[in-house]
């Protein structure tokens, strides 16, 4: 990877570390502004998340696996998530066909057997994974092809997330499973009309103690941002919030999360509220 430096005129504002370089914390380079260090075309990712790993936050695209040009699918990943040690994506490649009367992938082993390569109409796919902004991803999640993760969201360590998770819910376990809303459902539709991480720099320093406050009737004083003509790092992240509100819904509740999936009839859980 070519060395890049900090923008010297961010560092003088101290507005914030340069999204733009791999490292927030020079003295702590387990933890990398990922953007900056993805190399497939097909894995997009906003200003200031990060993934944190001893062993070498660098390596992130080692964690997207069965990720093949030719399926089409993409990782998509918004602003200021947080991704701990461990995570796998597994991406729509891993999929073998389920309708046949083996599974077994006998075309890849070759040796004649490629008589039997199957087309992509003939395979699973589920489509994009997309995880939207300022989401928090504990250690070892691994995160299932085709799924959306809503912006706000939790991921508890160990899960396997296998269901779409709304927006600003707690979710964990193996399967993954929403645990409780964060906040009332007011807040939540509040919170994403805010969207706060598309905020210049100067607006997030200027308004850090209401964000990183539980003081959430202080977060209903901040006017919402009209902006000015957005560069080409802005232009991206909107790309990247359009794809996420098109193709996700914003679930309320545990109830309505599974609604038409008979299979599964949620506890009711007295924290929700």
């Amino acid at each position: 990877m070519p060395e890049i430096k900090p923008d010297p005129e961010l560092e003088t504002r101290e507005l914030g570390p340069d999204p733009n370089y791999p490292y927030p914390n020079e003295n702590m380079r387990r933890v990398c502004f990922i953007k900056n260090v993805i190399t497939r075309p097909n894995i997009v990712v906003g200003d200031y998340t990060y993934y944190d790993d001893p062993a070498g936050a660098e390596d992130f695209e080692q964690h997207v696996t069965h990720h093949y040009e030719f399926y089409g699918d993409t990782l998509i990943i918004g602003k200021f998530c947080a991704i701990a040690t461990g995570i796998q994506f597994i991406m729509n490649g891993a999929n073998h066909q389920m309708k046949s009367v083996t599974t077994y992938p006998f075309s890849i082993m070759r040796h004649g057997w490629e008589k039997v390569t199957p087309t992509l109409a003939d395979l699973p796919f589920k489509g994009d994974t997309v995880v939207g902004n300022d989401v928090w991803i504990g250690q070892n999640v691994t995160v299932m092809p085709g799924i959306h993760i809503g912006d706000g969201a939790i991921i508890a360590a160990n899960s396997t997330v296998t269901r779409d998770i709304p927006a600003y819910h707690i979710a964990g376990g193996n399967p993954c499973r929403i645990i409780r809303p964060r906040f009332s459902a007011e807040l939540i539709d509040y919170l994403l009309e805010l969207q706060w991480w598309d905020w210049p720099a100067e607006k997030i320093f200027a308004n850090l103690e209401i964000l990183t406050s539980g003081d959430l009737e202080r977060v209903k004083t901040i006017e919402p941002h009209t902006g000015s003509t957005p560069g080409q790092d802005e232009v991206k992240a909107a790309q990247v919030t359009e794809i996420f509100e098109s193709e996700t819904k914003v679930w309320r509740n545990e109830e309505e999360f599974f609604a038409g999936i008979p299979e599964f009839k949620p506890k009711h859980d007295p924290s929700v509220n």
